[in-house]
């Protein structure tokens, strides 16, 4: 096993206005949610899912994602994103002016028909149209977020030879696009030792073809921050966090939210590791999140009394 050795810099890309915000059954004032958006940003976040651009009849939560992208329209310095699902959903993310569009595969079958009600064959049909649609806006960039890449909550326990199959498929498609690859622990169940394996298979099986990496965790079982470590040391250079822990996947029946970008932001400090991100500007962005109605947090570093954090 290679040793943790920390990386200079790490990209922490802030999900918590999409993947928090989804999991609260009450819709959200918009004005709230860009409150918290922008305390996310003072503290220092230049990487930010502000939302996704799905049917409102399958999660109403994400119906103001358009508002939002045009309420921080003039912030260059930021790199927004926003999560689709088909090529309607990239079309109105394009619209609107994101030029990050993440598209998501589940490598579970089961866990893809529960999600974007396809099967996995016909997610990657519909990534060619999302590919032809990104090449002809300049400036656009592609992320591909491989669902359930380690566990599924219908099938259980996924291969890396799994994973292999759909994201081969997908790199044919993708050709001399540049993309980001991030491996979705979506239950939060899996453990470091398998995210380490799966990093070092892949990346390995695809090492001749320019793919930055990047992992997505979440922290059922409290391994969300040990799991981001491993994912770094073995190739990833960029973390999805939500801040406060605040998520849940409600198409992964008992996930949590997403490892609290204060825990991890706190580990990667404490190892030197540049992420740009003020640390007790992050944690009064939390708080704010964390007292939104209906949401479920699961953040360790709120707990400790603000003195003892440096």
């Amino acid at each position: 096993m290679t040793t943790l050795s920390p990386p200079s810099s790490i990209e922490l890309v802030e999900v918590a206005p999409r993947d928090g915000f989804q999991s609260i059954r009450d819709r959200l004032p918009t004005a709230d949610k860009q409150r918290c958006i922008q305390a996310l940003l003072e503290a220092g976040v230049t990487r930010l899912e502000i939302g996704s651009f799905v049917s409102p009849k399958a999660i109403p939560q994400m119906a103001d994602t358009g508002q939002l992208v045009e309420a921080f329209a003039n912030r260059p310095e930021v790199r927004f994103s926003a999560l689709v699902p088909n090529l309607k959903g990239a079309e109105l993310a394009l619209e609107h002016g994101i030029r990050e569009i993440v598209y998501v595969i589940s490598v579970s079958e089961t866990h893809n028909q529960s999600n974007v009600r396809r099967s996995t064959t016909d997610s990657l049909q519909e990534l060619r149209r999302v590919i032809e649609r990104v090449r002809q806006i300049e400036g656009s960039r592609l992320r591909l977020d491989l669902g359930t890449s380690f566990d599924c909550p219908f099938e259980g326990t996924i291969s890396w030879q799994q994973v292999d199959r759909i994201l081969s498929s997908a790199l044919e498609l993708v050709g001399d696009l540049p993309i980001e690859v991030a491996l979705c622990d979506t239950t939060g169940r899996t453990t470091p030792y398998q995210v380490a394996d799966y990093f070092k298979q892949l990346r390995e099986r695809h090492a001749s073809i320019g793919v930055n990496w990047a992992f997505h965790g979440h922290d059922t079982f409290g391994m969300g921050v040990a799991n981001a470590l491993f994912a770094i040391s073995h190739g990833a250079t960029a973390v999805d966090t939500a801040c406060a822990g605040l998520g849940g996947c409600p198409f992964a029946p008992g996930a949590t939210g997403n490892t609290a970008t204060e825990d991890l932001l706190y580990a990667l400090h404490g190892g030197g590791v540049t992420t740009g991100i003020d640390l007790p500007k992050l944690l009064e962005a939390a708080d704010m999140i964390a007292a939104l109605p209906g949401g479920q947090t699961a953040s360790h570093l709120r707990q400790v009394p603000r003195q003892r954090v440096s």
